[in-house]
């Protein structure tokens, strides 16, 4: 069974710091790009940051270059994204996700997401 559970989320104050884990399970984590996603009330989903299968390449929003790291650890099946000097725009739902092209097919997982507050 395919399994994304995100942690790390909480209540901050603006220009403070989180960091969101993403443990996956169910499926080989070492063959997917890994991606975070935020979606605050009333918007559309919206991509944070992604890193490739093998870390090799990484992507930003613009909104969070500098702020924001992704990385991800193989061997333990886990994603992060360290967030610093957050804004009360950061306030968002943040989401998971696991991305595979085999051939013409796509495969996407998604986790149930972890709330993150900035606010004082």
């Amino acid at each position: 069974q395919v399994q994304l559970v995100e942690s790390g989320g909480g209540l901050v104050q603006p220009g403070g710091s989180l960091r969101l884990s993403c443990a996956a399970s169910g499926f080989t984590f070492s063959m997917y790009s890994m991606s975070w996603y935020c979606q605050a009330p009333g918007k559309e989903r919206e991509l944070v940051a992604a890193v490739t299968s093998a870390g090799r390449r990484i992507n930003y929003a613009d909104s969070v270059k500098g702020r924001f790291t992704i990385s991800r650890d193989n061997a333990k099946n886990t994603v992060y994204l360290q967030m610093n000097s957050l804004k009360p725009e950061d306030t968002a739902v943040y989401l998971c996700n696991a991305n595979r092209r085999l051939g013409a097919a796509e495969v996407d997982y998604w986790g149930q997401g972890t709330q993150v507050t900035v606010s004082s």
